[in-house]
């Protein structure tokens, strides 16, 4: 029973550091980025199971997360007032061209960052932009007004 308590609350930290960091810094992974969430892993890994390393430890912490996934998912899906809490909400970040600095400051994302995300999807000019949001995965959709050049 203490590895499901114990994996309950890590789940539930995981759950909270992931909303608190920002899905933006989620999206996009530097190899620094990779690093830590292994180090992470390992220190998520040592808190939950201590000094057990049988199999049935194992299957226990496992099958607790499991659950934990299946259950957030299944709120999510069927109560939707938690959704925002649990998936987040899509943010717009330009609107009818203009920039939106208040979500841009809240999601820390700079101009420069915005505009490199246009280009890699062929923008070049965020005032032919008429909607960008950040979505909750991350990534950044871009709603054009005119068709793009050469089209």
């Amino acid at each position: 029973m203490d590895l499901v308590l114990r994996m309950t609350v890590v789940f539930f930290l995981i759950l909270l550091v992931t909303r608190v960091t920002g899905r933006r810094e989620l999206g996009t992974m530097e190899p620094f980025d990779l690093i830590m969430l292994v180090i992470i892993g390992d220190l998520v890994q040592q808190g939950v199971t201590q000094s057990d390393y049988s199999i049935t430890g194992t299957l226990i912490v496992l099958a607790t997360l499991a659950v934990l996934t299946v259950a957030t998912s299944y709120l999510s899906f069927r109560v939707r007032p938690l959704r925002g809490l649990l998936e987040g909400e899509p943010i717009v970040l330009i609107a009818d061209g203009e920039l939106i600095g208040a979500n841009l400051r809240r999601e820390r994302l700079t101009v420069d960052e915005l505009r490199a995300e246009a280009r890699q999807q062929q923008i070049a000019d965020l005032g032919d932009v008429r909607f960008a949001v950040l979505e909750t995965s991350g990534r950044i959709s871009f709603l054009q007004d005119r068709a793009p050049l050469g089209a």
